[in-house]
């Protein structure tokens, strides 16, 4: 086969090539035809080497320095690039492409395989099966890869397409995001949507909603400002979600806030959970505060460490709540259970009720079982069976069966359809009186 040499520190202006090109250091290219210069075999590059044209070949070789392409580069095979630089200053276009230190784009990237020891930067669209970097990828259009690895940032001004995401440090995307799985080893940023089946991010990571449908790991903070739709969510510190968010599973070590209503299937926070609008779900556990401005609604249990406060009505299967428990009305199917104090205006109304020691309820309280606690505090009770511990006081009662332990006291009235005991000490504001039928409940 032919070939054309270059000395070294030298110009020459070609015409097609017929064979292979060969550059040595410091030597620089034109072409005669003004769409650029045409080799049919391989272009050779030893150190700093300078294209003033659009070039195309059947490959690329090169050692040391930096190639510079002042144009396109069409490349029929492939890119090996060895100690060096590439730099092309519109558009790259290889079936197989590996340079071993920076590779730069000024247009549109096409190829099969990407390969970039330190640097990437695309100033177009970019189009691969697969793209890995070792350092840094920047990307002034859209990335379009099956399989994306780059070992330290990621910045991509449009969307990203495509199967699998690996970064090591930070990623950031101004477009949406649509790649099955993502994994980030520090910091996750998009101002678009992400769609995804998978999400585990190392550090931070914010995002503007979306749909994840399989699971978001993420170890620090987790952020969604638009509406997001996903199947699991396990973080270690803190999530701030907007309103019309659903997911099926929601694990946080430190806080949770929603800025508007929500739906889900679990929730589980280590510290403290507010919600600014409604909650619709199946189960709440929380270790220190619950606060819900709108009603809260769960086909199974809502248990709280510390305090509950609910603006609205609230209707579960059952409550267990170490402090205080607040709320417009409160329906349990089964039980409410409350260390501290219950604190209504419509009223509390379960299967039964229990209030701990010099535990307090404000409201009226329905249920077939109401346990007051020793020196226990409360207002209409309205029970089959009613059990008052020693010490503990009531305004009024309605209720089938009364026991009353020693130092009880009733404020107001004392009804009874079937049984009434009473240990010494007991203070009743008025007689007893046993009734047949228990009065209508206010709840």
């Amino acid at each position: 086969m032919n070939e054309v040499r270059i000395p070294s520190g030298s110009s020459a202006i070609l015409d097609k090539v017929e064979g292979d090109l060969l550059l040595a250091s410091g030597a620089t290219v034109e072409a005669k035809d003004p769409h650029g210069l045409e080799v049919s075999g391989t272009i050779h590059c030893e150190g700093n080497c300078v294209f003033n044209s659009s070039v195309s070949s059947f490959s690329l070789r090169g050692r040391g320095g930096e190639i510079t392409v002042r144009g396109d580069l069409h490349v029929k095979s492939s890119i090996r690039v060895e100690r060096a630089s590439l730099t092309v200053e519109g558009g790259l276009t290889a079936k197989d492409i590996r340079v071993e230190l920076e590779l730069h784009i000024g247009k549109d990237l096409d190829s099969s395989t990407v390969k970039s020891g330190k640097r990437l930067r695309i100033g177009g669209n970019a189009r691969a099966d697969e793209i890995e970097v070792g350092g840094a990828l920047e990307a002034l259009g859209d990335v379009n890869a099956e399989s994306l690895e780059v070992g330290g940032s990621v910045r991509v001004e449009g969307s990203i397409v495509g199967s699998l995401m690996d970064v090591g440090e930070y990623l950031y995307g101004k477009g949406p995001i649509k790649v099955d799985r993502i994994r980030v080893g520090g910091k996750l940023k998009t101002e678009g949507e992400v769609i995804s089946e998978d999400l585990d991010v190392g550090g931070t990571a914010e995002i503007a909603g979306g749909d994840i449908k399989g699971r978001i790991k993420v170890g620090g903070t987790f952020k969604s400002s638009k509406p997001l739709n996903f199947g699991s969510m396990d973080v270690g510190g803190r999530v701030s979600l907007t309103g019309g968010c659903r997911g099926d599973r929601i694990s946080v070590g430190g806080i949770l806030h929603v800025n508007g209503d929500i739906k889900f299937g679990e929730i589980d926070v280590g510290g403290s959970i507010s919600i600014a609008g409604d909650a619709e779900g199946e189960e709440i556990d929380v270790g220190g505060r619950l606060k819900v401005d709108g009603c809260l609604k769960l086909s199974g249990n809502l248990d709280v460490g510390g305090r509950a406060e609910v603006e609205g009505r609230v209707e579960t299967r059952s409550i267990d709540v170490g402090g205080s428990l607040k709320g417009l009305r409160v329906v349990a199917s089964d039980s409410v259970d409350v260390g501290g104090s219950i604190s209504t205006i419509e009223g509390t109304k379960a299967e039964r009720v229990r209030i701990g020691r010099k535990g307090e309820i404000h409201g009226p309280v329905v249920a077939g079982e109401v346990n007051l606690e020793e020196g226990a505090e409360a207002e209409d009770i309205y029970a089959e069976v009613l059990i008052m511990e020693e010490g503990s006081s009531a305004k009024n009662i309605y209720a089938k069966k009364i026991y009353l332990e020693r130092c009880c006291r009733v404020l107001g009235e004392t009804q009874y359809v079937e049984e009434l005991r009473s240990e010494k000490d007991v203070h009743f504001a008025t007689e007893p009186k046993k009734i047949s039928s228990l009065p209508p409940t206010p709840i």
